[in-house]
């Protein structure tokens, strides 16, 4: 379990970029005004919110229509999670290919090397 929470950690920092700040209320705020637990401005904000932005709007829809509320983090933090292990193996089969590339050229480089001076030996020797 301690290895999956690095294994995490480090993926998070990684892809940190794709699951930026925004201004947009935050998932937990999402859930609370789906659950019926703010305050009164605050449920007004995310009101005000939730008129301009089509995603938090279709978000609020989705939670809404889920009859197990208190399941919800759960569900994210598992989605987040591997949303961000498909990148980091992705990322990773990238770097594989990328030293597969690297290896074919240093092989040319040195069958080139070789022809070279097999021709210069044997034009040397004529």
């Amino acid at each position: 379990m301690q290895q999956q929470a690095n294994a995490q950690t480090d993926m998070n920092n990684e892809f940190a970029d794709i699951f930026t700040e925004t201004a947009c209320p935050s998932q937990d705020q999402l859930l609370a005004y789906v659950k019926g637990e703010l305050s009164a401005s605050e449920r007004h904000e995310v009101e005000k919110h939730l008129q301009d932005c089509e995603l938090c709007s279709e978000a609020v829809e989705g939670l809404s229509a889920i009859s197990r509320k208190d399941q919800i983090p759960g569900w994210l933090r598992q989605a987040k999670w591997n949303v961000l292990h498909t990148l980091r193996r992705k990322t990773r089969r990238k770097k594989k290919a990328n030293y597969y590339l690297y290896y074919a050229i240093v092989v040319l480089i040195v069958l080139f090397m070789a022809i070279a001076l097999f021709w210069i030996y044997y034009f040397s020797r004529r």
